[in-house]
Order: structure tokens, then sequence, then C-alpha cells
């Protein structure tokens, strides 16, 4: 099982970019692939992009070419680089444990907030 704790969220005007950080408790990051995921207002959460355990990274399409996920193991880290951001990325940003059942999960951290607005 993976822990997690989500920072580097904040208020950014369009177009402009954050780093989230998710720092992870557990004995070996390696084993699992990693997801960030978000929840808007009133909205269902939805996964954004996750890398495997051997580093590919796939993107949802709202998101590809302006984000970038990767991971630090020795660190027990995890990122989400997020450039141009849009209004419609206002949301708050988790990570977890990826796997196709992911929805099934329900041990979540506190998240991070995300809001972009001018």
């Amino acid at each position: 099982q993976v822990q997690t704790v989500e920072s580097g969220g904040g208020l950014v005007q369009p177009g402009g970019s954050l780093r989230l950080s998710c720092d992870c408790t557990t004995g070996n990051l390696g084993l699992y692939a990693m997801g960030w995921y978000r929840q808007a207002p009133g909205q269902e959460r939805a996964l954004v992009a996750y890398i495997s355990v051997g580093n590919d990274a796939v993107y949802e399409e709202p998101v590809k070419g302006r984000f970038t996920i990767s991971r630090n193991n020795a660190k027990k880290q995890v990122y989400l680089e997020m450039n141009n951001l849009k209004p419609e990325d206002t949301a708050v940003y988790y990570c977890n444990v990826f796997y196709f059942n992911w929805r099934s999960q329900t041990k979540w951290g506190p998240g991070t907030q995300v809001t972009v607005s001018s």
C-alpha cells in the first residue's frame, strides 16, 4: 500500500505553470504504477496521467502536451509539471497508485487545490 500527501497547488493565471509533488509512504515505490487524478467541483474524480514502473507515461487527452508526470523512487516522490494552465484545469489534484480499476480505491491523500483564474 502507498500513502500519499500532495503539495504544490495554488492560484495561477491562465497560461501559467505549477509543479505538484506527491510524497509517498511505502516500502518500495518502484513496485507501483502511480497516477495523478483530479476532481473539479461537482464532477467525479478523473485520471490525469499515470507513470508505469518502467517510467512510461500516459496522459489523458485534455492535458496532453501540457502536463508531464515523473517520479523519483529513491525520494519516494511523484511529480506533475503543469504548463499552459487553463481555467478548466481548476480542481483538487491527488496522486495514488494507478491500476485499471483505480476507481475502486477508497484511500486517498488530502489533495492539493489548483485554481486557474485571472
